[in-house]
């Protein structure tokens, strides 16, 4: 069974940083492609980052280039998103998915920012 379980969301203040991670379980990690998107209240799911299976090639949207980083741990089967210099913009529910036979998706962890 396929598990993706997000964590580290919170409230940060603009200027802020925080640290999720997405530990997973239930398909070979370190052959899938990792991700994360975002989905603020009355607006589509947006893609956020991804990191490729090997070479770790990364892309990011316009949007968080420069002030986010996806990595991933094979070792820990754990995707990580370092968030920094964030704005209130940011806020929403992130969502990490893994692509292997299948997309599978994580339940989300929010994010909201705001002094």
């Amino acid at each position: 069974q396929v598990k993706l379980v997000e964590s580290g969301g919170g409230l940060a203040q603009p200027g802020g940083s925080l640290r999720l991670s997405c530990a997973a379980s239930g398909f070979p990690f370190e052959q899938a492609v990792l991700g994360w998107y975002r989905q603020a209240p009355g607006k589509d799911r947006e893609f956020v980052a991804y990191i490729f299976a090997t070479g770790g090639t990364t892309r990011y949207a316009d949007s968080v280039q420069g002030r986010f980083t996806i990595s991933r741990d094979n070792g820990k089967n754990t995707v990580y998103l370092q968030l920094n210099s964030l704005n209130a913009e940011d806020s929403g529910v992130y969502l990490c998915y893994a692509n292997f036979d299948t997309r599978y998706w994580g339940q989300g962890t929010q994010v909201t920012v705001s002094s």
